[in-house]
């Protein structure tokens, strides 16, 4: 075991758009393992846009990154040292490991759990169609989307970790599915790998007109990972009893000055229609409900996600910044690190 732990640590809060400049590169010694803690050393790490949430400074779901603190982020790493009975040396793990080599762990407080890996697991598929990307989808749709047969479903985000899922849950409760992405090789992807019945990009298309188009019995189902100008443009074809599913609002992330809101709220009203939002750690005691149902859907080859993955520690803070610049298909990881 290497001595020396590399971190990542947020060194002032960002406004606009994450830069590296946001981020202090130390090494530091690697700590000490007290009484029922472990040592893991991390592997893989996962992006999503709610980190870009964890650094300001306001009250969420969960506690803003503390500056000095390692940038927060879930990870695959790898247990090296255990003085809990719980942990074994060499045990692969889903944890909460932060921008860092090593992260000491106390499972019996650690806020967002420590959970060993079934072996034989394909890490990548912990950080993605098995963790909070799938768990966001599943619930998200069926709990608070509850799609029908026959119903259409829309869905912005759509090629992204979370929207790429949705759309094919949909399509498997036999919903008509049609999905907002951005350029052409993410929009072919999501009809000819995903399955998609048709897609609208947002970067050539005119997306309220393309809504129009393609839903000619409008809209059933909503699942919103964008906001603003594209969540307007779809409660502008919203069906009498519609669910509007509010999963994230990229577009307002990294904006400087407030993003508007939809004017055309009374849409909710006039059609009687339901718009919630909605956080996974809520259904996190219901998980393996919903991977018995993603297992056997990729057994089937039901369901099909794209993994981009980066490499290197020292890219890591650029990594971030993929989700917000378009350059991901699917869900963004790194690789830090092999197991030993």
């Amino acid at each position: 075991m290497n001595e020396t732990n590399r971190q990542w640590l947020l060194a002032k809060r960002p406004h606009g758009m994450v830069t590296k400049d946001n981020f202090n590169y130390v090494e530091t010694k690697t700590p000490e393992v007290g009484d029922g803690e472990v040592l893991v050393r991390n592997l893989y790490f996962s992006f999503d846009p709610t980190q870009r949430g964890w650094m300001e400074d306001r009250p969420s779901y969960l506690p803003p990154v503390k500056l000095g603190e390692p940038m927060r982020a879930s990870s695959v790493s790898q247990v090296v040292v255990s003085n809990s009975p719980d942990f074994s040396v060499g045990d692969l793990v889903q944890a909460a490991g932060g921008w860092q080599d090593y992260t000491l762990i106390n499972p019996k407080t650690e806020m967002l759990g420590i959970n060993k890996i079934p072996q034989g697991t394909d890490p990548t598929h912990v950080l993605s169609v098995f963790g909070t990307t799938g768990l966001t989808a599943y619930f998200g749709l069926l709990d608070l989307g509850m799609p029908k047969e026959g119903d259409t479903v829309l869905v912005s985000g759509a090629a992204g970790a979370t929207g790429s899922v949705v759309g094919q849950i949909a399509r498997i409760k036999g919903a008509r599915v049609i999905g907002i992405a951005g350029g052409p090789e993410k929009c072919a992807w999501l009809k000819a790998e995903a399955g998609f019945d048709d897609v609208i990009d947002y970067k050539a298309d005119d997306v309220d007109a393309r809504i129009g188009e393609l839903c000619p019995n409008k809209v059933d189902v909503f699942f919103d990972n964008v906001g603003g100008s594209i969540l307007e443009a779809a409660l502008n074809h919203i069906n009498m009893k519609a669910r509007v599913v509010l999963c994230g609002g990229i577009s307002s992330y990294n904006a400087t000055e407030p993003v508007p809101g939809p004017a055309n709220l009374m849409n909710l009203v006039t059609n009687r229609a339901r718009m919630e939002g909605f956080i996974v750690i809520d259904y996190l005691p219901r998980a393996a409900e919903a991977v018995a149902d993603l297992g056997q859907w990729m057994a089937e080859g039901k369901l099909k996600h794209q993994v981009d993955m980066q490499e290197g520690f020292e890219n890591i803070p650029d990594t971030l910044n993929r989700l917000f610049t378009g350059k991901n298909i699917g869900k963004q990881l790194i690789k830090v690190a092999d197991p030993m």
